[in-house]
């Protein structure tokens, strides 16, 4: 009886781990590591800082990530201009907070540090990502009692 209670319990985590929303985000979540990698590394190139590259990177990944967190993952619609100005007050609020981990990170690994930038830049990536869907889940996406009766 245990055995089954057991696979039944984690089955339930799978589903509650693996499923379409955090797939999609996974998916999307390389596709805006992609997007500002490559920003970042073309801003680099252009001849400036790793500081100033990376939150320019950060403003165009923030918003591809948005358009695609919005319509793909979460499938979240706004019934009011009002609600939709106030759900991207949250998206970028809560992204600027994972932008001052990943400056912080930068500055004090590459910067002071002398660590290859590549690396820090990747390893700050997976952990603002987590955040990134921690924040969007739970503060910026969740369904709102304003936005389910006017869906």
């Amino acid at each position: 009886m245990k055995t089954l209670l057991n696979k039944i319990k984690t089955h339930t985590l799978y589903k509650r781990v693996v499923n379409r929303e955090t797939i999609t985000y996974g998916i999307f979540g390389i596709l805006t590591t992609i997007v500002n990698f490559v920003s970042y590394e073309g801003l680099y190139r252009l001849g400036l800082s790793n500081l100033t590259s990376n939150w320019m990177a950060w403003v165009i990944a923030v918003t591809f990530a948005y358009i695609v967190n919005k319509w793909s993952v979460f499938r979240s619609r706004s019934s009011t201009v009002k609600a939709e100005l106030a759900k991207m007050g949250k998206f970028y609020g809560a992204r600027l907070l994972t932008l001052g981990v990943e400056q912080l990170g930068i500055f004090v690994f590459v910067e002071i540090l002398g660590i290859y930038r590549w690396l820090v830049k990747g390893t700050l990536s997976v952990i603002v990502i987590i955040l990134n869907y921690i924040f969007s889940k739970l503060y910026i996406f969740n369904k709102d009692s304003s936005d389910k009766n006017n869906q």
